[in-house]
């Protein structure tokens, strides 16, 4: 990252791309949701002379560059950083066959350039794909708004093996009804994968279902549970069709029951694979999740799509490196916390700089001393009348100096 310049205009003012991306990594880590608060790091001089940096971008700047990036060669740059960044995690997790599970996610932004989604809203639609067992984003696909989500699912699966360290493989796929197609599913067959892939009720699988004879469905608590064998035109082997069914309340509609199915080509029961199909909610579903809210990947800062991709890409890397950090410095119990819960304040990188402050001696001119009352707290004295139907008697809760101090309270009673 230090090596990699602006190709294209200059070097921002004299900047590299090293002193554009780190700030921005540190504020959307921090929480930062625009380039506006970028200027808050600006102003945090503990937090600057911790990590030696004399100058910061302006926002100005970072948005200038930020477009030149989208257009340019840089794109490219920070997914190779990214890449290194995953390494770093799969050599900690020790495993080669890995867990991929991808899907869409909604941007919302209304920008003048951006498309309508399937949802009605004008906006973006990524691509992203997480690596179950490290916890990270593999790769990640800006696309157009109205880029439906079924686009391109083979071409991005392998772009996510792609990316792997040499000797590591996507060994298992997990994704919803976008992923149910033919060339998914062949391509699945013929490099080895198991599979579990959310199906949709089309006329032939409601047939599939109908066949299916009563005696073979499980009954649980809130549904049952049946499957059968099923296939599409194009797929070269036949795979399971797990079904889900739930009853609907009668009184309020039809009393048809109300399918959910599952395709898949694991060899396990059909419980055992839906429990593993549902993992995916948390693990890609909280993920995005993460990502957008954790990190402020909700909201775009510039109103040019390639401009948006970069900042999503460097939203990834830095959401990347928090896990490589949760996993590398903290113990067992914190690396299950979000980047936005407030347990992991002191590992933020203000919380890091002021502790760091401390232990060295540096002054940090933002904080100011907490001012000391000139009086001290007046005495008290609260009344609590009880109703007289209850008791006869009424009390009197009286503070003294000493438990003005620690806040006890003593009951008298009243004159």
């Amino acid at each position: 990252m230090a090596g990699h310049r602006d190709a294209q205009a200059g070097q921002c003012a004299g900047l590299c791309g090293e002193r554009l991306v780190t700030p921005l990594v540190l504020m959307v880590t921090g929480g930062g949701r625009s380039l506006e608060d970028l200027r808050t790091l600006k102003n945090d001089t503990a937090l600057n002379q911790v990590l030696k940096q004399d100058v910061l971008p302006s926002t100005d700047a970072v948005g200038d560059w930020l477009r030149r990036t989208g257009t340019g060669t840089g794109l490219d740059g920070l997914d190779r950083i990214n890449r290194r960044a995953v390494a770093t995690r799969i050599r900690q997790i020790g495993i080669q066959a890995h867990t991929l599970d991808g899907d869409a996610s909604q941007i919302v932004a209304e920008k003048e350039a951006a498309h309508f989604t399937y949802q009605g809203e004008q906006g973006y639609m990524p691509m992203i794909g997480h690596l179950a067992e490290a916890g990270v984003v593999i790769h990640e696909e800006f696309r157009e708004g109205n880029i439906a989500p079924a686009t391109q699912n083979l071409e991005f699966i392998q772009a996510c093996e792609a990316r792997l360290p040499k000797g590591h493989r996507i060994a298992h796929v997990r994704l919803d009804s976008a992923g149910y197609q033919a060339d998914l599913f062949n391509h699945c067959e013929d490099t080895g994968k198991t599979f579990a892939i959310g199906g949709r009720l089309d006329a032939p699988t409601l047939q599939a279902i109908a066949e299916i004879p009563e005696s073979a469905w499980k009954t649980y608590a809130d549904c049952a549970v049946a499957e059968t064998v099923h296939s599409m035109n194009d797929t070269r082997k036949s795979f399971r069709l797990i079904v889900v069914k739930y009853p609907r309340q009668a009184e309020l509609f039809d009393d048809s029951p109300k399918y959910h199915v599952i395709t898949s080509n694991r060899v396990e029961s059909a419980a055992d694979t839906l429990i593993w199909y549902r993992q995916r909610g948390e693990v890609s579903e909280n993920g995005i999740q993460e990502l957008k809210i954790g990190f402020g990947m909700e909201r775009m800062p510039c109103g040019q799509f390639k401009a948006n991709a970069a900042f999503f890409r460097i939203g990834v890397l830095a959401h990347n490196l928090f896990v490589l950090f949760k996993h590398s410095a903290l113990g067992e119990g914190w690396q299950r916390h979000p980047s936005r819960h407030r347990a992991l304040a002191p590992v933020s990188p203000a919380g890091q700089a002021r502790a760091a402050c401390r232990r060295l001696g540096i002054e940090d001119r933002q904080r100011e001393p907490r001012p000391v009352p000139q009086h001290p707290r007046p005495h008290f004295r609260l009344r609590y009348r009880q109703s007289q139907s209850l008791v006869s008697s009424s009390f009197t809760a009286e503070t003294t100096p000493g438990a003005a101090r620690h806040g006890a309270a003593r009951f008298v009673p009243s004159d």
